[in-house]
C-alpha cells in the first residue's frame, strides 16, 4: 500500500504531511512508520510526520485537527513550525469550504491555534497564552550547573540564557537535560543568547527529534522568558540556525509567531502497514 505526502519546511524544521483521503490508522504500527518515514538515510527524512483533517464536529467548515508525531513515533502536544506549514497547506489543497479565509482555528492536543496567512506569504501564529510550568529550576549536565526559566507552550520549554551561544556543546547537554528528573514526560531545551533588547539568539535541542534547526514554540517560549525577566521588550527577533521568527508578547496577553513556511516536494511512498 502506498502513501501520497509532501514535504514542508518552517526555516529548516521539516515536516512530512500527509495528502487528504490517504488513509490513517493510528497506533503503535503507525508510530513504527512514522520513524521510518523521518529516517534521513532510508526514508523520506523529516522532524516530524503532520496528519491535517477537517473537524467535523465545526459546522463552518474551516476548523481543522491537527496531529503531530515527532521523528521516534511519540506524539507532540504542539508545533509552531508545523502550524505555519498547516495553514499553507490547508490553502494550497483547498481544504476550506471559503477559499479566500486566512484565519484558520486548529485544534491540537495542547488546546486552540489560530494561524494567519499574510501578504508578504509568511504566516502568524496566536500561539495562544504561555502557561506555568516549573517556574526558574537549576540544572546539570557535563559537571556544568545551568539556571533555567520554564514555560510551557503547551509543550513544556527550558530557557539557559548563556553570554556566548557558540560555546554551548549543544548534542552533549540537550540529551542529558531533556530527560532530567524534573521533566517526567521528558522536556525542550534551548540555549539563547540575548544579542539586544529586540534580538536573541537560540540554539534548541527538542524531545523526541534532538538538534533540530528552528523550533516555534521554543522560540515563543524564549522571548517569554527573556521579556519576562527584563532582557527584551514586547517584540523580538528570535535567530535560529534556521533562520528568523519575530515574537510578540506582551504581558498577560497572547504569544504571535511570525514566520515563513514553504513546500518542498511532493511525492507517494510505499508504507508497511
Amino acid at each position: 500500500m502506498s502513501m501520497k505526502f509532501s514535504k514542508w519546511t518552517g526555516l529548516g524544521n521539516d515536516f512530512v504531511l500527509v495528502e487528504p483521503g490517504q488513509p490513517v490508522e493510528f497506533g503503535e504500527a503507525f508510530e513504527k512508520e512514522v520513524i521510518r518515514l523521518c529516517d534521513r538515510r532510508f526514508g523520506i527524512g523529516a522532524d516530524g510526520v503532520v496528519i491535517v483533517t477537517p473537524a467535523s464536529e465545526v459546522p463552518n467548515g474551516i476548523d481543522f485537527e491537527m496531529r503531530i508525531f515527532n521523528a521516534d513515533g511519540s506524539e507532540a502536544a504542539m508545533c509552531g513550525n508545523a502550524t505555519r506549514c498547516v495553514a499553507k497547506f490547508i490553502r494550497s489543497r483547498g481544504l476550506a469550504k471559503d477559499g479566500s479565509t486566512r484565519v484558520f482555528n486548529l485544534h491540537t492536543k495542547s488546546g486552540l491555534v489560530r494561524p494567519e496567512l499574510l501578504d508578504d506569504g509568511r504566516v502568524c501564529v496566536d500561539m495562544g497564552e504561555p502557561r506555568h510550568f516549573l517556574g526558574t529550576i537549576k540544572l546539570t549536565a557535563d559537571c556544568y550547573d545551568f539556571t533555567a526559566e520554564t514555560v510551557s507552550m503547551g509543550n513544556p520549554h527550558s530557557v539557559i540564557f548563556v553570554d556566548d551561544i557558540e560555546k554551548i556543546q549543544l548534542e552533549k547537554w540537550g540529551s542529558v537535560l531533556e530527560v532530567d528528573r524534573q521533566f517526567p514526560d521528558r522536556c525542550n531545551i534551548e540555549f539563547a543568547q540575548v544579542v539586544s533588547p529586540t534580538q536573541i539568539r537560540m540554539r534548541v535541542w527538542e524531545r523526541g527529534c534532538g538538534v533540530t534547526m528552528a523550533c516555534g514554540t521554543g522560540s515563543c517560549a524564549t522571548h517569554v522568558a527573556a521579556r519576562r525577566t527584563g532582557r527584551v521588550g514586547d517584540e523580538s527577533d528570535v535567530v535560529l540556525d534556521g533562520g528568523t521568527l519575530h515574537i510578540k508578547y506582551v504581558d498577560g496577553g497572547h504569544v504571535l509567531m511570525t514566520g515563513p513556511a514553504e513546500e518542498v516536494f511532493r511525492g507517494e511512498i510505499n508504507i508497511l502497514h
